[in-house]
């Protein structure tokens, strides 16, 4: 056993010690780190965390947890380095050709780091392929944390998303619903949830968001705390939605999925593409108040300490070269503005626009990206921004304005060097459009929730979201439309309606019974008092969401064979079944040719057999000349 002492100012004495011993089984060594605060066991050579000794817990990890439920297992071990400050080690597992087959092609390197004086460990992981091995697809890359159920009963994931959750039991003594994570709590050990919905999708957010969630013990008062100071290293961009923590009680840190995206998010790799990419790191922190104090003054500490995180970003600790300090990145800054003569004959503000840098595509290719690095801000009111901490390599810009139709993207490849600040100055942004707009439902800003969300079946709620904004994550909501719209389908005048009640969240399909779904017709009416016969008219449409839909729109005559556009089979991405108000977004122009005279119909154009779930979400329709 090694072990390494130091002294703190004034008489605490802590210690951090790396240590090698005989375990539960004689054909195992873990490895123990402990600096005084937290002591945290590592099986030998896999590299799972197996556990977590803090406080009065000696595990707060579910030890019950089956043998065989890991992820990528290590097979060598290394200790990177060990002072009086900080330990790193290093679990390698390398792939080669005999393993074909058997094991994913990639080489792996998890990292684990204790440090002197804080509450928890940090953990990252490098994952890389050779040119020339097999191909490999790669659905989520994420790391779980399991903790003990009989201690770990209340979730915070914001400041309005807490509360206290079921346990395992009451999901297995439930009613399964729609699908295998929605359960209604029928007989619950806590008599206060019975009758409300349990669903894991329920708690995701966006990646933006995602900077601290975790959960509390009372008993005693504990809280166990996932900080992502970065999302860098994530995939889709800051508005891509993930799960956060559930029951069991489980804690998520993504890296990447699928999750309200779809296969085309999908970190696959083909004809033997190299890669290398370093997730992480992010603290797994650890945290106590005494019996006397209220134990949500433990969420209150996991903020603070976040914000701690969020500004040594990037960490000048950790041992990995594969790992950019902050003097081996660069930065890029400048103005946003927006030209649209139909609204403004100056330049405007590009208010609040998400600005970032993504690997170099197409328009709107960073949503598909889950390959590369992505650094993204918020520009201010006049649209100012600054993209820090950018590490080396080659970039485009892009954007997108909140309430102005479309993605930017910069016209140059952006080159960052270590040291670099590139001041790209004032960049406009002309949305794509040839007219003055006609009408428009709805706003466009990547989301649906500016349309109306109907209240859940009092028997199928989340109490959590009763008189919540996220409201659109109560389960159900899609068989809503059935009892708005019993005899005809979904009918909106321009002029007189309002899309934040008469325009339905989500264009579904009809239930009639028999596990049997019908299109729906959905009706625009309009009039347009100066009609141009000779001109031509623009419909643009964006989707918020789509899953396996097929959506077709007709001027004039409802019955009209072909239809003016149908946008053929399109999404995967479930977003409604997981309860987000937004999934991939996808926008479609299509001209019309004759003039528009009496409305507009949007049908769906499938007769679904037992995939209830299959539907769009409308993001914004614009029409103009």
């Amino acid at each position: 056993m090694e072990k390494v002492r130091w002294k703190r100012k004034g008489s605490l004495v802590a210690a951090l010690l790396l240590m090698f011993f005989i375990g539960v089984s004689s054909e195992k060594i873990p490895v123990v780190m402990d600096n005084g605060l937290v002591q945290v066991t590592l099986s030998n050579p896999e590299g799972e965390v197996i556990g977590i000794k803090y406080n009065e817990i000696d595990n707060v990890l579910e030890t019950q947890n089956e043998e065989d439920n890991r992820g990528l297992i290590a097979t060598d071990f290394k200790v990177i380095v060990q002072d009086e400050n900080q330990v790193e080690v290093s679990f390698t597992r390398t792939w080669n050709i005999s393993l074909r087959g058997s094991l994913a092609p990639l080489n792996v390197d998890k990292r684990y780091i204790m440090r002197r004086g804080v509450s928890g460990f940090y953990f990252y992981a490098i994952m890389e392929r050779k040119e020339g091995w097999p191909d490999v697809d790669m659905d989520q890359i994420r790391t779980v944390f399991k903790l003990q159920q009989n201690k770990f009963h209340f979730m915070a994931i914001s400041n309005d998303r807490q509360r206290i959750m079921p346990m395992p039991e009451d999901r297995a003594t439930g009613q399964p619903l729609a699908y295998p994570e929605a359960v209604l709590l029928t007989d619950p050990i806590n008599p206060d949830l019975r009758g409300e919905v349990d669903d894991k999708y329920q708690y995701s957010s966006e990646d933006k968001d995602i900077r601290v969630h975790g959960w509390i013990s009372s008993d005693p008062p504990v809280g166990f705390w996932m900080i992502t100071p970065s999302d860098e290293f994530r995939s889709g961009g800051p508005n891509k939605q993930d799960l956060t923590a559930h029951v069991g009680p489980v804690v998520l840190s993504m890296f990447t999925s699928t999750h309200y995206a779809g296969k085309e998010i999908n970190t696959e790799f083909r004809n033997g593409e190299p890669w290398k990419k370093v997730f992480g790191p992010a603290l797994v922190y650890l945290n106590s108040v005494s019996s006397e104090e209220k134990p949500l003054n433990l969420w209150e500490d996991a903020k603070r300490q976040m914000m701690v995180e969020v500004r040594k970003w990037p960490y000048n600790f950790p041992e990995s070269v594969d790992f950019p300090k902050r003097n081996q990145r660069g930065g890029v800054f400048g103005q946003l503005r927006v030209h649209d003569r139909y609204m403004s004959n100056r330049l405007m503000w590009a208010d609040s626009a998400y600005v970032g840098l993504a690997a170099p595509g197409g328009v709107g290719s960073w949503e598909r990206d889950s390959k590369g690095y992505q650094f993204w801000t918020k520009a201010n009111k006049r649209g100012y921004f600054s993209i820090k901490n950018v590490r080396q390599g080659d970039y485009n810009l892009y954007a997108w304005v909140p309430g102005i139709v479309g993605d930017y993207k910069y016209s140059a490849n952006i080159t960052v060097r270590a040291g670099s600040n590139i001041n790209l100055g004032v960049l406009v942004y002309e949305p794509p459009r040839k007219g003055p707009t006609l009408w428009e439902i709805g706003i466009p800003d990547r989301s649906a929730a500016e349309f109306f969300v109907p209240d859940p079946y009092p028997t199928l709620a989340n109490q959590l979201y009763t008189n919540h904004p996220e409201k659109f994550r109560q389960y159900g909501l899609w068989e809503r439309y059935v009892d708005l719209y019993r005899n005809d389908d979904l009918e909106y005048t321009v002029g007189d309606s309002y899309h934040a009640k008469d325009w339905f969240f989500a264009h579904v399909t009809r239930d009639v019974g028999n596990r049997t779904y019908k299109p729906t017709t959905w009706r625009i009416i309009f009039e347009l008092k100066h009609l141009n016969n000779n001109g031509h008219y623009t419909l643009q449409l964006a989707l918020a969401s789509a899953t396996d839909s097929d959506l077709h729109v007709r001027f004039n005559n409802p019955n009209a064979d072909p239809p003016h556009f149908a946008t053929g089979t399109i999404g995967k991405d479930n977003a409604i079944a997981r309860h987000g108000i937004h999934g991939s977004k996808m926008n479609f122009r299509t001209l019309i040719h004759e003039p528009p005279r009496n409305g507009l119909t949007l049908w769906k154009y499938r007769n679904y057999i037992r995939d209830w779930f299959f539907a769009h979400v409308t993001r914004r329709l614009l029409f103009h000349r």
